[in-house]
């Protein structure tokens, strides 16, 4: 700096401040020169800002006015090319074309791109050719070569160079790198490493189970590698299955018929495995399909013995004898040294044996007496064995049927409450019984009905077999009364169809019945008829009734005269509480002998009228009429509170309580006494004929009153 007034003589003094003044940038103050005291780096500040002032050394007056200025800092190219997002982590199909973008990888430069060629960057590839390439402007990675084989490499490590100063010697440089991953396409068919295969499987494999298993090979992965097995042809096509296990990629050879050494020693089968995601695009490198021969050798095992059929069903007559044959069961070694064979039931410990089997020839025979009604059907398992291996097993199961016997005769279905109404007719049919039997349909769905003919005939009922296994029951005569007899008896006889025909004989009870026009039963119980001496039931139901009642009074009335009253006060030295109560209640509003109410009707009754009870009055009473008219105006209240304090100072009160009670009824009702003492005693005129119309529930309560009216009128 320099001002104008500076004469050389040092009496102009220079002052810097500003951004920066005294620590990056210092100013002598006699010959105003700037100098910076650090390296300035552009990237972190551009430029500064400073005020430039010159006084006078002497008198600190400013020469000039205060002057700014800027401080540029010029850029070199003093910061390489970064790449901030790397390393790089990208896939690409393989198989992809030449030129398939991969991936734009950008670096940036802290220089001043408006300044020379510091910022500005190109891009190379130093390592990944031939296989990759980038542009050198755009950063844009592309493939290099056609068909890519994931198969033959998969992972590629490139590594790309930013240089800037446009790539001319001198510039600074920065790299980054770009791991690349070719991904699978489903461009290679699934293989089996062999063309033939070979397979051991014993005769005793179970029908349902993995007997092996098979692989053919896939290059790609994933779902590209997804395949499933098949059996296209051979003789086996029918005994072997195949499935596919989705984790393994293998073939599971199952059994799906039971293998016979014996009749068939080998199969044969031809198995397929295809892709199951297919891609079209490289149909040309396929098919995606690959087919082997497996061969399966059946090894002979020493089997049980095998039954002539898989279960047997027999039948025997029940009350067959001990040791009757049921049947025989044939069993033989399937094996070519053809073993004997030796059998025997199995019984559980707690199982009752009704059969037994001879060890030798396979025949079944009873060990007891069977009973078809009461185990119709029985099942048994019969095991058989070599006698050189024993613990070699089969079983069968064998079903025996119990064939019926006529032992049963037949016998009613139910016990009947059969009942007689007192009016029937002859022939008149009152019920149906029908028959059952324990034995088959065979030997008891035919029943015949009949009464005993080693009895004299029935004079009141008969019986008759309706042909179709029911019979009914008629009346031979008219009119049954329960006074005379209740209950009849009626044996009767049964028979079945079956041979020899079985037969059974029953007493069927016959109960004599009050019933109604129609039919309806109304009553069973026999019942005391006094017609002769003129009484109905209704009319002794009532003299009993009176005769309890009578006697109930004449009891009370002895225990009222029994009980004595006790005196208030026992003697002197006997002082005790009591309370007096008066439970008098009278005849109603009419009865007024028994103590006088006119307090209670009307609340301004005259106080002389009431007295003590407990003690006797010594004043004449008042006539109503007069106490009426002079004690009008007294209240209710009023008259409560006076008769409590009568009786707590009256001096003539005895020494205990006594509980005095005060009610008001209520003025005279207009309506007139309810009570019965006036009641009269007349006899009713009522006629109740019309009972009879309520129906037969109330026909005894008719039949009842209407011979008190008869009587009445007679």
């Amino acid at each position: 700096l320099h001002s104008n007034s500076d004469k050389g003589d040092g009496s102009v003094k220079y002052i810097l401040t500003g951004e920066g003044a005294g620590t990056i940038f210092i100013i002598d103050d006699t010959t105003g020169d700037i100098h910076s005291t650090k390296s300035l780096d552009r990237e972190q500040k551009t430029h500064y800002v400073l005020h430039a002032q010159a006084i006078d050394r002497r008198t600190n007056k400013p020469l000039e006015p205060e002057s700014e200025f800027i401080i540029k800092v010029q850029d070199i190219n003093d910061n390489a090319p970064k790449f901030t997002d790397g390393p790089y982590i990208v896939t690409v199909p393989e198989m992809s074309d030449m030129g398939t973008s991969v991936l734009q990888v950008t670096a940036t430069d802290a220089d001043d791109p408006t300044y020379g060629n510091s910022a500005r960057v190109v891009y190379s590839i130093l390592q990944g050719q031939p296989y990759f390439s980038v542009d050198p402007k755009t950063g844009v990675i592309r493939t290099a070569l056609h068909n890519m084989d994931r198969e033959a490499r998969e992972h590629y490590s490139v590594v790309i160079q930013a240089k800037d100063m446009a790539g001319q010697v001198g510039g600074l440089s920065g790299s980054t790198t770009v791991n690349i991953t070719l991904t699978d396409v489903n461009d290679n068919p699934p293989r089996f490493p062999q063309k033939h295969y070979q397979l051991y499987v014993p005769e005793s494999a179970q029908v349902g189970s993995a007997v092996g298993k098979i692989k053919a090979n896939d290059a790609d992965t994933g779902s590209n590698a997804d395949m499933t097995y098949s059996i296209v042809n051979g003789d086996g096509v029918g005994v072997f299955s195949i499935s596919t296990d989705k984790d393994t990629r293998e073939g599971i050879l199952s059994l799906k018929k039971p293998l016979n050494y014996e009749k068939k020693k080998s199969y044969t089968l031809n198995i397929e495995g295809a892709n199951t995601h297919l891609d079209f695009r490289f149909s040309h490198l396929g098919p995606f399909k690959d087919a082997t021969m497996l061969k399966i050798i059946v090894g002979d095992v020493d089997e049980p013995p095998l039954f002539s059929m898989p279960s047997y069903v027999m039948e025997v007559y029940e009350n067959a004898k001990i040791g009757t044959i049921v049947g025989t069961v044939l069993a033989q070694d399937p094996d070519s040294a053809n073993s004997l064979v030796r059998y025997f039931i199995n019984y559980k410990a707690e199982d009752e044996r009704f059969f037994n089997i001879d060890a030798n020839t396979g025949t079944i025979k009873t060990s007891k007496v069977l009973d078809r009604e009461e185990t119709p059907w029985y099942n048994i398992t019969v095991a058989a064995s070599e006698n050189d291996n024993p613990d070699l097993l089969s079983h069968v199961t064998v079903g025996i049927r119990v064939l019926d016997v006529n032992d049963n005769p037949p016998e009613l279905a139910r016990e009947y409450d059969i009942v007689v109404c007192e009016n029937s007719k002859p022939g008149q049919v009152i019920h149906t019984i029908s028959a059952t039997d324990k034995d088959d349909f065979a030997n008891g769905p035919r029943f015949n009905f009949f009464l005993d003919e080693h009895l004299s005939i029935n004079p009141n009922f008969t019986l008759k077999d309706n042909e179709d296994n029911t019979a009914s029951i008629l009346t031979r005569r008219r009119r049954f009364s329960r006074t005379i007899q209740d209950v009849y008896y009626l044996p009767i006889m049964i028979s079945d169809g079956g041979i020899p025909s079985l037969s059974s004989s029953s007493t069927l009870t016959i109960r004599v019945c009050a019933c109604e026009r129609d039919g309806r039963v109304r009553t069973c119980h026999a019942e005391a008829f006094l017609s002769s001496a003129g009484l109905s039931t209704g009319a002794l139901i009532a003299i009993l009734l009176c005769v309890v009642i009578l006697l109930a009074i004449v009891v009370l009335f002895i225990t009222l005269r029994r009980s004595k009253k006790e005196p208030l006060i026992i003697s002197e030295e006997d002082v005790r509480e009591n309370v007096v109560t008066y439970d008098d209640e009278g005849g109603g509003e009419e009865d007024t002998e028994a103590f006088d109410i006119t307090a209670l009707r009307n609340p301004s009754a005259a106080e002389e009228l009431k007295y003590r009870r407990d003690i006797r009055p010594e004043v004449k009473l008042t006539p109503r009429h007069q106490t009426l008219s002079t004690l009008e105006s007294i209240d209710v209240q009023e008259f409560i509170k006076q008769r409590l304090a009568e009786a707590d100072l009256d001096p003539s009160v005895p020494p205990y309580d006594s509980l005095q009670t005060y009610a008001y009824e209520g003025q005279r009702s207009e309506a007139g006494s309810i009570s019965s003492l006036d009641s009269a005693t007349t006899q009713s005129d009522q006629d109740y004929q019309y009972l009879g119309d309520w129906g037969p529930e109330f026909k005894k309560l008719a039949e009842l009153y209407g011979e008190i009216d008869s009587e009445r009128t007679t």
